[in-house]
């Protein structure tokens, strides 16, 4: 046990995350994603621990990643000396966290109160710090967490700026489509991401990036069909002004419909439509104490399912 602990104390706290997730998950791709790193990274970290320690710990072949003996061994070992270094880290910061320190976090809409449970578990173990809301919309998702006024954005993925460090995912749900209530698609009773190359969604803009907004809102139906853009909106209540008066119909998150119900709309649900995930964003070069215990108790608390 001695030569196991002066090892992990030798290796990067990350490659045992790394490790240590790889042997729950048994396939690099899922740790990659888990953890938010290449596949090249998972595979660089192992690599570097089997040369250090002179033997493999997983068994590889095309279909399958298992843990060899020793491999099994130093995840049981790790795992303690992993959960003894997290939870000396989290007393750490929740003693350092003062009365006067607080972290303002982003949402769309409502999403703060579907939070609340995660907020809940942060306030119990961090009681020194406050949480206030601000609001943001899909026309300017980055600039409130690059210029301060956010220390924290809940976003739907994918996020790939390089300023900005994605966090774990905090909620997961359903993309509704929102259409008039005369609409043809409301007397169906659902739609599918073909039917939006027959009608118009509301267009952002030039302000967000185009993949983020087209993870929400896609360019291309599945067969390949462009889906046409326009009238310009900018917030939630301009787009529900352009569906209500039947200039369009706009994918959304289902949270919107769960708070609002704006006359004149009706939403529809989208089988085929991938589930939304959304998870903490926050400014890379702006990573704090109150930042990391906010990560960590969501990861440990995970997706609040909507």
């Amino acid at each position: 046990m001695h030569r196991l602990i002066t090892l992990e104390l030798c290796v990067e706290l990350r490659d045992i995350e790394i490790f240590l997730t790889l042997a729950e998950e048994l396939h690099f791709g899922h740790t990659a994603e888990r953890l938010h790193v290449s596949q090249a990274r998972v595979s660089q970290a192992i690599r570097k621990q089997e040369r250090r320690i002179g033997t493999a710990l997983f068994e590889r072949t095309s279909r399958s990643v298992r843990l060899t003996p020793v491999g099994r061994r130093l995840r049981e070992d790790l795992q303690q000396v992993h959960d003894l270094l997290q939870a000396a880290l989290a007393r750490a910061e929740a003693a350092g966290l003062s009365a006067d320190q607080s972290l303002r976090i982003g949402v769309f809409g409502h999403a703060g109160h579907e939070l609340r449970p995660l907020i809940d578990t942060f306030h119990t173990r961090y009681p020194g710090c406050g949480i206030t809301f601000g609001e943001i919309n899909g026309v300017d998702p980055f600039t409130a967490l690059r210029d301060g006024r956010h220390d924290i954005n809940v976003l739907w993925l994918p996020v790939l700026e390089p300023d900005i460090t994605v966090g774990p995912t905090v909620l997961t749900g359903r993309r509704l489509l929102a259409v008039a209530t005369g609409h043809p698609l409301a007397e169906r009773g659902s739609a599918s991401l073909e039917d939006l190359a027959d009608y118009r969604v509301a267009d952002f803009g030039q302000d967000a990036p185009e993949y983020w907004v087209s993870s929400m809102v896609p360019t291309r139906t599945p067969q390949g069909r462009r889906i046409p853009r326009g009238p310009l909106a900018r917030t939630f209540h301009e787009i529900v002004s352009l569906v209500a008066s039947g200039q369009c119909v706009h994918p959304l998150g289902e949270i919107a419909a769960r708070y609002n119900t704006p006359p004149g709309i009706v939403f529809l649900p989208m089988p085929d439509a991938p589930e939304l995930q959304w998870a903490l964003t926050w400014r890379t070069t702006a990573d704090n104490a109150a930042i990391r215990a906010m990560a960590r108790t969501a990861a440990e608390f995970g997706p609040i399912q909507l």
